[in-house]
């Protein structure tokens, strides 16, 4: 869960405030009582009874688990939860426990919560009617592992200021780090570009920049807040396009945060927060079309014999409108840490971390893939029993590695239709292995358990990246790439020619980057500003953060707000217009129009300076 500290830093950056991310990550992570609080829906119906099915029935924590948290839900998938029959749940200290049973919004499953935590340590026996995956004759047990304290937590660098932000008159408060692009033989049509910069300078925050490097749309993050934003994105839910970025606080190479959920008019959406007691994760924020988040959680834990804590890498689904798990699975209960290039006792660092998973994908099968980076694999995870069913690359691997297909410190691994995966190689951590980072598409052959390297993606010139970084497969073979550690996004062919490439020259970075056709619809006016000049000279600064179908500005001048007149009119500008124009009007306002002349919005009248 999250720690004091982090509450804090939450409570003096959010509230007060006056957006709406400000006042719901304050009462969500504050106050929410489970997991998740998203989209209006109503209290979940009553769970009935009804003669449990015999069909196979898969549960979270996966029967023989030993290291799931004291507050952990039971989750059951493929039963109707009107089918669930009778159940029991005893802990070897703590007894008999009561508890709710919650249906889940698909109708597909129900999670049992409990009245009161496990105790560490123990287990966990539940004796159902049901048919269990892995249970034997509807029973099945799981063990608690002996948690540890919160993770340190990391600063950001103190905000400086310099030549490589971006500045506007109509709307001083944003000061996002400039994208400057070098190269661009790609059409617009490809879509817009999105970044979260990470280390200010001044302002971190979910960004969408055009293929120009104009902005498009900002939600800044002070960087004095100590928090920042990742794997910012456009994904669609229940049939419509969403914004979605991780927002929170970093410690030990992970992070404590939710993920946020915004519609297209730029207004809430929904909350997502990790289930079980444990906090969401960096790296990770997919969410499905059918209403499910794949998340990434980190449950720091003690071992005998271990003297530092040792963060267990655990994989969620979240149920974005219940809150609820739909599957659970993680590293240490799997994937031995002895398989880890970083573990052991000569590993510097407060804590150990020997899986750090970066990553998840789902294969067609609906299973889940991930990529741990310090494994040095990619993992395919059968959904139902939680067993690997193929690794790549690392100590064990299921495939013979071929040519240029293996991996140092990865992210990103995508698996893709015909066996085909593309992952972003980082190549260096410390140590440097590589010669320079890249991404990679690699063709698996399960039934010879073979992998072919089929394309290299890299830098020009070569750059080497100790952490982070993406690729996204775009339509045609192409693909665009996140340079993680460093300042750099690009875009390459099919076949490795890179024709689209930018950089922030304040030396920011993004973990990921991405490309998309995005259209926003802000309900919030424009925002003007004025600046008196000369006898009736006047210049107009006009913009609407996220807007993205503005073709011209039309000023409206009066004596009073009441009665303003439309006058000249000026095409858009990049993000800012300016709009000089010569008027003894005493009021001033500014309308949105599209490109066939329709109003799509007036900003609030302004009197004139002086």
């Amino acid at each position: 869960m999250l720690t004091a500290g982090v509450k804090s830093v939450l409570m003096r950056r959010f509230w007060g405030g006056t957006s709406w991310v400000q006042r719901w990550l304050v009462a969500v992570v504050m106050l929410a009582p489970i997991a998740v609080a998203l989209l209006s829906v109503a209290d979940p119906p009553a769970v009935g009874y009804a003669a449990p099915p015999r069909t196979p029935v898969s549960v979270y924590p996966t029967p023989g688990d030993t290291y799931e948290m004291p507050g952990t839900q039971i989750s059951f998938r493929g039963v109707a939860p009107s089918q669930m029959g009778s159940m029991t749940v005893r802990g070897s200290r703590t007894g008999l426990h009561t508890g709710r049973l919650l249906p889940h919004s698909d109708g597909r499953g129900a999670s049992f919560v409990p009245a009161r935590g496990f105790a560490p340590g123990e287990r966990v026996t539940v004796t159902t009617e049901l048919n269990i995956v892995g249970g034997m004759r509807g029973q099945f047990s799981f063990a608690i592992e002996h948690p540890a304290g919160g993770l340190p937590g990391e600063k950001l660098p103190r905000a400086r200021r310099g030549q490589y932000v971006n500045h506007f008159r109509s709307v001083p408060g944003l000061v996002p780090a400039s994208l400057q692009v070098t190269r661009n033989r790609t059409p617009d049509s490809d879509g817009d570009i999105f970044v979260a910069p990470q280390f200010g300078p001044i302002q971190n925050g979910p960004m969408i920049v055009d293929p120009h490097g104009n902005l498009v749309w900002f939600d800044p993050i002070a960087i004095t807040s100590n928090m920042l934003a990742t794997d910012f994105r456009a994904q669609t839910l229940f049939g419509h396009k969403v914004l979605t970025w991780w927002q929170g606080v970093t410690n030990a190479g992970s992070g404590s945060g939710v993920g946020v959920i915004l519609g297209q008019n730029y207004q809430p959406v929904g909350l997502v927060r990790a289930a079980n007691g444990l906090a969401m994760d960096l790296h990770e924020f997919m969410v499905t079309n059918q209403g499910d988040a794949w998340i990434i959680a980190i449950a720091p834990m003690r071992l005998p014999g271990i003297g530092r804590n040792v963060q267990n890498g655990v994989v969620q689904e979240i149920d974005i409108r219940t809150g609820l798990v739909l599957f659970q699975w993680d590293g240490m209960d799997h994937v031995p840490p002895s398989w880890s290039y970083r573990w052991g006792s000569k590993i510097r660092g407060r804590v150990l971390g020997p899986w750090h998973i970066n990553s998840v994908s789902l294969d067609a099968g609906g299973n889940p893939v991930v990529s741990m980076r310090n494994m040095n694999a990619v993992y395919d995870i059968n959904r139902s029993t939680g067993k690997i069913n193929w690794e790549l690359g690392g100590k064990h691997s299921s495939f013979k590695m071929g040519p240029g297909t293996s991996t140092v410190f990865q992210h990103d691994a995508i698996i893709h239709p015909g066996n085909q995966i593309t992952v972003f190689d980082d190549g260096a951590g410390p140590p440097r292995v590589h010669t320079q980072s890249r991404g990679i598409r690699i063709a698996l052959n399960t039934k010879r358990h073979t992998s072919r390297l089929i394309q290299v993606y890299a830098h020009d010139p070569p750059i080497s990246a100790n952490y982070e970084g993406s690729i996204q497969p775009l339509p045609h073979d192409n693909v665009f790439l996140g340079w993680g550690q460093q300042p750099f996004v690009s875009q390459d062919t099919g076949d490795g020619t890179e024709d689209f490439g930018a950089t922030f020259p304040s030396g920011t970075t993004s973990y990921r980057a991405y490309r998309f056709r995005w259209s926003g619809q802000p309900v919030t006016p424009p925002s003007v500003a004025l600046d008196d000049g000369k006898g009736n000279a006047l210049t107009v600064y006009v913009s609407w953060n996220g807007a993205t179908d503005v073709a011209r500005w039309r000023v409206l001048t009066g004596g009073s707000r009441a009665a303003l007149q439309p006058g000249p009119t000026a095409a858009k500008q990049h993000f800012e217009t300016a709009i000089s124009l010569h008027t003894s009007a005493a009021y001033i306002a500014v309308q949105a129009l599209d490109s066939h002349g329709q109003v799509l919005a007036t900003s609030v009248p302004q009197p004139r300076p002086g």
